[in-house]
C-alpha cells in the first residue's frame, strides 16, 4: 500500500541546549546532600538515601556517571526518537515504537500516578537532569532535559519489552513509508534463529541444598554490557541489589535481604495481529465489524532524521482500528495489533516488586498483572521457590492458533478480560526441589513436578523445547548438596547438547559414502568430530569445527513461520537433520573446511583461536589489539552460558558481542550471602581499572563476593561521594 509521504527540511530540532532554573538546581543541591554514593573495590555503587526517591536520584546519577549515552540511547528508542541521531535507516524503529506507544499516554498516567510514586518518578528525571547541569561537557545526541513522565514510556526492563505480535518492521515500513525497509529489520522480529539469545533462571529448595537454604541462580542473556550491576538503600524499606537496564530506576534482576526474582523472556503470548476487512468509502477508511462498517481512525505522527543538511521531518497518517494501530498488510488485509506493551501499573509492579519481603508480598505485587514479557523464577529466605510463566495473559478463545493474525471482523475473537495469578501456568514448591526456565516450556520446568500441558490453553505457552533446558534438567535431576559454588558450575556447564542430534547423521552421511575423494577428505575431520566430547573449550578443534558445520546447515533451514515455531529448537535441529541430505551435510563439512582454511590458514583451529573477549572504546573489534580466548559457545547449542561472538568487517577473529552479562548466584539464609559477575567490568570509561577488571573470571565462571551488608562495603570501599562532587 503506498502512503501519501513528503519531507520536509527543519532546522535542527535538538540543536540547543536545555537551561535549567535556579529553581530546579537548589532542588537538586539539596537533595545530593541527602544521598551517598559508596563505590567498592569492584566500581560498584551502593547508593544510601533517606528516602526512596533519594535512593531513585542517586542511582540514576550514577548510571549516567558510568554511561550516559546508554542511558539516553533507550529513551531515544521507547520515545520513537532513534533517526534524530541515526539517520533515516532508523525511520522504521521510531515509527513502530510510536504506532504502538504514546507519549500522550505517558504524560496522562504521570498526572494520575500516586502521589508517593510521582516522587519517584521526579527523582528518575532530577537525577538525570542533575548530571548534566554539573556536567557540561557532556552532549547528549538528542534529548537535552528528561521528563518524569519519559520513564512511563519504558515500563519493562527486558531486552524484547515491546510486543508486536509477529509484525516485522519492513511490514510497517512498507505500509507506511514505501521504501526497502529490510536493511532496519531487526532480529527480534524475524527470529534469525542464528541469532536467538536467551536467558536461564534456576531456584533450588533447602531439600537440594547443602546449607538447607534457598539458592537461586540470575543468568540473563542480552547484549553485552546491556545493564550495570547497583545497589540501592532508603530508609523506607528498600534494599534492593542487582542488574538495571540502563535508564531505569528499579532493580531489574536481582534480590534483597529476603527474596530474588529473576526474569527469562516469555512466549506467553501477550500481542495479537487481527486481520481487518478494509474499504474506502465517502472518502474514508472503514472496517468491517459484527455485519458493519465502523470508521478507522487516524492521527498524524511527525517522525523526523538526522541528515548532513539539518533535520527532514516525515508527516505519516497513522490508522487505527478498536483493537490498536494497523501495523501493515497481508493477503489484501490491514494489520491491527491488540497489545499492552507500557502501563503505570507495569512499572509500579517492577518497583513493589524489589521490596517484597518474601512470597506473599512478592505474589501481591504479581497480582498486578501488568508485566507484559518475562517469565519469573522466584527463591526467598523462607525456602518458598516458585515460578510463573508470564503475568499478564488474556483470556482469549482457546480453539484459535493465536500465534498467527486472526479474524478481526468477529466480537467472539476479542480479548475477554485477564487471567488470575493463579490461573497462568505456575509452580509453588515443586516437590522435585528445584525449578529451571531457559525461555524453554514450563511443562518441564522441575522435572516429573513439572506444570501439566492439559490443563492451560496453548496461548498460555506456545513456547517449545531447547537444548539449553535440557542441558538444566541434565545436570539438576539428580543435583544433591548443592552450594553456590555447585550452583555456578553448572550454569557455566558447555555440553552442546544439540550436537547429539546433528552429529550422528553426519557420522551415518559418512560412513554410508561411497565417494572415496570425501571419504580421504574428510576422514581426519570426522575422527576428530567422534572423538570429540561435545563440550565447548578453547582448546578444542572440534568445538570450531562443530560450530561452523551446524552453522550452515542451519542457514539451509526455512526460516519459522513464527517465534514461537522458532523457539522449538528441538524440533528445529531435526529439521536441520532431515531438511538436508547425506551429500549436503558432507559437502556442508567440506565448506566449513575451506572456510577455516581460508581466514586462518588451517582448519585445524582450537576455538579459543577464533573466538575472543575484547572490549575496546566504541564498541569496535581490532584483531590487533589484546582480547581473550573464550571456551564459551551460543546457547542455541545447549550451553548454558552464552557467548554469541561474530566477526567484524575489518577482523578475522570473532568477538562476543551478546550472551552472559549479570549473573548472579544468591544464598537466603539468616544472612544473605552472594555471588555476582558482569561482563568485563562495571565502568565503560577506557582507562578505568573497572573497565576490564572482571573479563578473565566471566570467562571461566569466577565469581566476586557480593558486598551487601554496610559493614562489607565500608571495609571494600573505593570512594565515597554525594552525587555531583
Amino acid at each position: 500500500m503506498k502512503q501519501l509521504l513528503f519531507f520536509l527540511l527543519l532546522a535542527p530540532v535538538a540543536g540547543i541546549a536545555q537551561n535549567f532554573s535556579a529553581k530546579e538546581i537548589n532542588r537538586w543541591e539539596a537533595r545530593a546532600h541527602k544521598v551517598t554514593i559508596i563505590r567498592d573495590t569492584w566500581g560498584i555503587p551502593h547508593i544510601y538515601g533517606k528516602t526512596d526517591a533519594d535512593a531513585v536520584f542517586g542511582l540514576l546519577y550514577a548510571q549516567c556517571e558510568e554511561d550516559f549515552g546508554r542511558v539516553e540511547r533507550n529513551y531515544l528508542e521507547v520515545l520513537g526518537r532513534q533517526a534524530e541521531a541515526d539517520g533515516e535507516s532508523k525511520l522504521n524503529y521510531d515509527l513502530q515504537m510510536r504506532l504502538i506507544e504514546d507519549s500522550a499516554d505517558a504524560v496522562r498516567d504521570y498526572e494520575r500516578s500516586p502521589e508517593w510514586f510521582k516522587k519517584l518518578l521526579n527523582a528518575f528525571a532530577d537525577g538525570i537532569n542533575y548530571y548534566l547541569y554539573k556536567h557540561p561537557e557532556v552532549h547528549p545526541l538528542v534529548l537535552k532535559r528528561f521528563e518524569p513522565w519519559f520513564h512511563l514510556m519504558f515500563t519493562d526492563g527486558s531486552v524484547s519489552a515491546t510486543r508486536t505480535g509477529g509484525i516485522g518492521l519492513d511490514e510497517i515500513g512498507s505500509f507506511y513509508i514505501n521504501k526497502d525497509a529490510a536493511k532496519a529489520t531487526a532480529w527480534n522480529h524475524f527470529y534469525d534463529e542464528t541469532e536467538l539469545r536467551g536467558s536461564n533462571g534456576f531456584a533450588i529448595a533447602p531439600s537440594r541444598s547443602a546449607t538447607k537454604n534457598a539458592l537461586l541462580y540470575i543468568n540473563p542473556h542480552v547484549p553485552f554490557y546491556f545493564r550495570t550491576e547497583v545497589h540501592m538503600i532508603s530508609e523506607e524499606g528498600l534494599n534492593a541489589y542487582g542488574a538495571v537496564t540502563w535508564g531505569q530506576m528499579f532493580v531489574y534482576q536481582g534480590f534483597n535481604e529476603h527474596c530474588g526474582w529473576m526474569h527469562t523472556t516469555s512466549y506467553a503470548d501477550v500481542a495479537d495481529l487481527y486481520e481487518e476487512k478494509v474499504t474506502r468509502q465517502n472518502n474514508q477508511w472503514v472496517y468491517a465489524y459484527e455485519e458493519k462498517q465502523k470508521p478507522v481512525r487516524t492521527k498524524k505522527i511527525l517522525l523526523h532524521y538526522k541528515k548532513e543538511t539539518g533535520m527532514v521531518a516525515v508527516p505519516v497518517e497513522a490508522f487505527y482500528t478498536h483493537h490498536g494501530p494497523v501495523m501493515g498488510s497481508r493477503n489484501g488485509k490491514w494489520l491491527s495489533l491488540k497489545e499492552n506493551n507500557r502501563s503505570l501499573n507495569a512499572l509500579i509492579q517492577s518497583w513493589v516488586s524489589t521490596k517484597a519481603n518474601g512470597f506473599e508480598q512478592f505474589k501481591k505485587a504479581m497480582m498486578l498483572l501488568s508485566n507484559t514479557t518475562n517469565n519469573t523464577v522466584y527463591a526467598d529466605d523462607k525456602g518458598n521457590i516458585a515460578y510463573w510463566h508470564g503475568d499478564f495473559v488474556p483470556v482469549r478463545d482457546p480453539k484459535l492458533d493465536w500465534t498467527l493474525p486472526v479474524d478481526g471482523t468477529k466480537s467472539s475473537n476479542e480479548w475477554k478480560g485477564t487471567h488470575p495469578l493463579d490461573e497462568i501456568v505456575h509452580l509453588y514448591n515443586p516437590a522435585s526441589g528445584w525449578i529451571q526456565n531457559c525461555n524453554s516450556t514450563p511443562f518441564t520446568a522441575a522435572g516429573e513436578s513439572s506444570p501439566d500441558k492439559t490443563k492451560y490453553p496453548a496461548y498460555m505457552a506456545p513456547d517449545g523445547q531447547n537444548a539449553r533446558a535440557l542441558n538444566a534438567i541434565r545436570l539438576l535431576k539428580d543435583a544433591r548438596q548443592l552450594t553456590l559454588d555447585d550452583l555456578i558450575k553448572i550454569g557455566y556447564n558447555r555440553y552442546m547438547l544439540a550436537f547429539d542430534i546433528l552429529l550422528p547423521a553426519l557420522f551415518q552421511a559418512y560412513d554410508a559414502s561411497t565417494d572415496q575423494n570425501i571419504k580421504q577428505q574428510l576422514k581426519e575431520p570426522v575422527e576428530l568430530l567422534k572423538a570429540w566430547n561435545k563440550t565447548a573449550d578453547e582448546h578444542s578443534m572440534a568445538t570450531a569445527l562443530a560450530v561452523d558445520w551446524a552453522t550452515g546447515v542451519g542457514l539451509l533451514l526455512p526460516k519459522a513461520r513464527t517465534q514461537e515455531e522458532a523457539s522449538n529448537a528441538l524440533g528445529r535441529f531435526q529439521e536441520m537433520v532431515n531438511h538436508t541430505t547425506a551429500q549436503q551435510k558432507l559437502e556442508l563439512l567440506i565448506q566449513a573446511l575451506k572456510n577455516l582454511e581460508q581466514t586462518f590458514g588451517d582448519w585445524r583451529q582450537p576455538w579459543g583461536n577464533i573466538n575472543r573477549y575484547q572490549r575496546l572504546a566504541g564498541n569496535q573489534f581490532d584483531d590487533k589489539q589484546p582480547s581473550l580466548p573464550s571456551s564459551l559457545a551460543s546457547s542455541r547449542w545447549g550451553t548454558l552460558p552464552a557467548f554469541e561472538s561474530r566477526s567484524a568487517a575489518n577482523t578475522k577473529k570473532r568477538y562476543g558481542v551478546s550472551g552472559n552479562s549479570f549473573i548472579a548466584a544468591v544464598e537466603f539464609g539468616k544472612k544473605l550471602r552472594a555471588k555476582t559477575i558482569v561482563t568485563g567490568g562495571q565502568s565503560s570509561r577506557v582507562g578505568s581499572p573497572h573497565f576490564t577488571d572482571q573479563a578473565a573470571m566471566f570467562l571461566t565462571g569466577r565469581f566476586k563476593d557480593v558486598f551487601f551488608y554496610k559493614e562489607d562495603i565500608s571495609q571494600h570501599k573505593e570512594q565515597e561521594y554525594h552525587p555531583g562532587q
